[in-house]
Formats: structure tokens, sequence, C-alpha cells
């Protein structure tokens, strides 16, 4: 904390360091102090002064405690809770990206129900003595594909549905009318996957195993859940479909899609790898994307959230309210979250299952407190950005995370290192700040985002 009774500025002696960067605005630039995540939009023409300014300075050094214990607690201080649940390791689908191998998705174990109620009895003990108790945990049923083992997680949820919030990621092929009835009339949070606006892009991504595409199905479940708030499609974005996410957002609103994310493909095997296209091509239809979003809801007043840049942008402008932990260092991994997998072992994240060195234990054998501090859990949950080159000096390293160590580890062998996709989160950070300086947030935003949130500095520099 900068004392107050002695001189100080910014980026000398006792001063915070305070780092202009470039968002591509024509009046504003934004500064930034890479420690605290606390910035500031100043006007191009007062930039050379900010450093100096007075009044900046005095109110910025009032707070700069608060700000740096805000996201010490952020980064080190949350407790996990929230577990991805592989029910199966098996999959009727075999995508070209798919991090899972292809082994384990063709031969892999269904978990019975017995053991599925005994782990999420298990669950139910830790998280009620690690918990607030008016904070309800939740269980996202993962895969591989959940509804291939749909029987026992069917019998989980309604077991459980007063001790968990529950959600499922599924591929929807196996989603018929029934199931969708069960999941809806208990308000579950049910995640799709689509990865084309044709049949053609999308097919050629996501197959069965007889090489035959799914697209339709997907879209007659995507209609069938029309009206229905609890829900979200992911578009895993590749060499193939890159080009045409304007075309894909365009296709969700037509849907009348809530929430959707353009996720770039995960690297974490060489499938997903090959696929993986580059920053520039990934930014560049991103961006135009997410503008065609902001059009489509001028046009209607029907927004279509884009989560993955939502959840970027309230990094900047609310950090504790962000919703997803991937972009944040040390990530949610391990964390805010753990993944279990069909033999009950546990691991940082869905991303390592399959990898044995990331193994941290079992549910049923091992106690989930001793798990979580593991060499396993702790390889993720102590990786942080300052070990990381050239993250260590980017000033929106506290925007961004790094992510994702997954990928980090198996495209460089080693933690402290970046995943892919630096140079797509740096534009998507810039955009960010360009939506602040022209007060435009709100229509990229869930509703509501802001709820429990409390403004703690009001002085922009403009």
């Amino acid at each position: 904390m900068i004392d107050m009774k002695t001189q100080a500025y910014f980026n000398t002696g006792e001063g915070d360091s305070l780092q202009p960067i470039d968002i591509g605005h024509r009046d504003y630039v934004c500064v930034v102090s890479a420690d605290t995540a606390f910035w500031a939009l100043v006007r191009k023409d007062r930039v050379s002064g900010t450093q100096n300014e007075s009044s900046l300075l005095s109110e910025y050094c009032k707070k700069a405690k608060s700000f740096a214990d805000e996201m010490h607690a952020l980064r080190f201080k949350l407790r996990p809770s929230a577990v991805y649940f592989n029910p199966t390791d098996r999959c009727n689908l075999n995508c070209s990206y798919c991090y899972i191998p292809e082994d384990l998705r063709k031969s892999g174990t269904h978990m019975s129900a017995a053991k599925l109620l005994k782990a999420l009895e298990t669950l139910k003990g830790y998280f009620k003595s690690s918990l607030p108790r008016e904070q309800k945990p939740q269980i996202i049923f993962h895969g591989a594909e959940p509804l291939l083992n749909k029987e026992a997680v069917f019998t989980a949820i309604d077991r459980y549905k007063k001790d968990f919030r529950f959600g499922v990621q599924t591929n929807g092929t196996l989603l018929d009318g029934d199931a969708l009835e069960f999941l809806t009339s208990r308000d579950i949070s049910i995640g799709l996957s689509l990865d084309g606006h044709t049949d053609s892009i999308a097919d050629r991504l996501r197959r069965n195993w007889r090489g035959e595409g799914v697209s339709r199905k997907v879209k007659e479940v995507i209609s069938r859940l029309k009206g229905y708030q609890n829900y979200s499609v992911i578009c895993t974005v590749t060499r193939e479909n890159v080009s045409s996410q304007v075309k894909i957002v365009e296709l969700f609103h037509h849907m009348e899609v809530p929430i959707c994310m353009l996720n770039p493909v995960r690297c974490t095997l060489p499938g997903g790898y090959r696929q993986k296209p580059s920053d520039e091509d990934a930014a560049a239809h991103y961006m135009s994307a997410l503008d065609r979003a902001y059009q489509l809801y001028k046009k209607t007043g029907r927004k279509l959230v884009v989560a993955n840049f939502a959840n970027i942008l309230i990094s900047i402008l609310a950090p504790t309210a962000r919703r997803l932990m991937c972009d944040i260092s040390p990530c949610g991994a391990g964390r805010c979250f753990f993944a279990v997998s069909s033999k009950g072992d546990m691991f940082p994240c869905s991303e390592f299952i399959g990898v044995k060195k990331f193994r941290g234990g079992n549910i049923f054998r091992d106690d989930i407190r001793a798990v979580l501090k593991t060499a396993a859990f702790r390889s993720v949950t102590e990786r942080r950005i300052e070990d990381i080159a050239p993250c260590s000096r980017c000033a929106i390293r506290h925007f961004c995370g790094a992510p994702c160590p997954a990928e980090a580890w198996t495209i460089n062998g080693r933690m402290d290192s970046r995943g892919a996709f630096c140079r797509f989160y740096e534009e998507q950070v810039r955009y960010a700040f360009r939506l602040i300086a022209d007060n435009n947030t709100d229509a990229y935003l869930w509703d509501g985002w802001d709820k429990g949130t409390l403004t703690t500095f009001n002085l922009t520099g403009k």
C-alpha cells in the first residue's frame, strides 16, 4: 500500500505501475494497474499527464489495498462449489477435436446408479462442511456423453434435487421428448453443441462412429427448447468454421437461443491442435460475430449473450461477478471446481481426464480435502501468471489468465507457459474496453448481471 504521508507517483519509487494500452478507440486509451486489475479510461489528449494527475493518484491510493485484497481473494481464497461429473467414459460421437482419448470414448466405463448415488452423498457431505449453508453447490453431468448413462443420471437428479443445482452438458442426440420433459420440468441447465450454421460444416466436425453427421438432430432439440431459458449452445471454433461465426450467431439468434459460447478449440490432444485456427483469424471473425449479435439485439430487442465474451467483459467491470473461471490465474480447476470420472477418479478439470499424472485420488477411497492438496492438483492450482513469460509483464494479465493449463502442459510440456490463443484474448480485452468507452456494455451481458455488486471507484480520467 502506498503511504500517503510521503510523495508518491505512478511508475516510480513506491508508486504503483500504471500502464497505458491502446484499445483501438478513436478518443480513449486505457491505463491499467496490472497487479490489482485497476483501470481507467483516459482521453488521448490527456494521457501524457495521467500518471501524475493528483486526483487519479489520490483516489487510487485510497483504494489500492482493497483492490489488491479483492484480487488476491478471487485468485487464492475461493473454495470448490461445483463438480464436473462424468457418469460414463463413453460417447456415441467421434468429434474430430475431442479432448477425451478415443479408447475411453469407445469402450470406457459406465458408473452404476448405486455408485453415482454414493458419490453424490460423499459430495453432499463435503460441500455441507465447506460452503455457507445458503450456497447450493452445482453438479454438471459432463462427458463424453452423460445421457448414455441416462437412467443413473436421472435417478441421481431426483434423489438429490434439494441438495445440488444440476446441469447436463450433452451432444443432444439422445434428448427425446421424455428426456426433455424430465430436464425442463426440473429446471435443469442444459448445454448443447452445434458447430456450424449449415449441416455441411457442422457435420464435418461432429459425427457418430459411422461417420454420420448429427446437426439436424441438434437443431430439432434447439427448436423444442424454444422459450426455455436455462439452456445454452456451444460452438467450438476450428479451422472449419472460424470464418462463419457471424452466420452462426445469426442462426442462434433466429432460433432464439438465449446464451451461446464461441469457444476456440481446446488443443489438449493432437486432433484439437490440428483444428486450431490462427489467433488473427479467430479474433477477427469473433469480433465480427459480437458486432452482429449487437446489431440483432438493436433490431429485435432480443439478446443473444455470447457467454465467453461476457465473462471477459465482467472480469473488467466487476471481477468477483464473473461466472466462468477459465480466464484467471490460477484458473478455476481444483480451486472453484474439480472433475470426477466414471471410475470415481478425481482430476482438477475434465480436460485432464485420461491423463494419469493429474489424477489426485478417488472419491470412493480418498478424502476430498486431501485430494485437493495433492501434487496433481497443486500443479494446477499453484500455476501463477506471474511465473509465465511474457504474461508476467502483460498489463491485462488478470483479464486473461493465460489459459489453459491443460493446453500449456500438452503443447509445451510444462505449466509455466502459455496455452493457445494469446492474441485472441488480447483482442477480446481491447474490444471490451471500447464498449466501456462507448457506454455500451449491457447489450452484451446477462440481464441482472450486476445484482449484488457495488461501485467502489468512480473516477475514470475522462
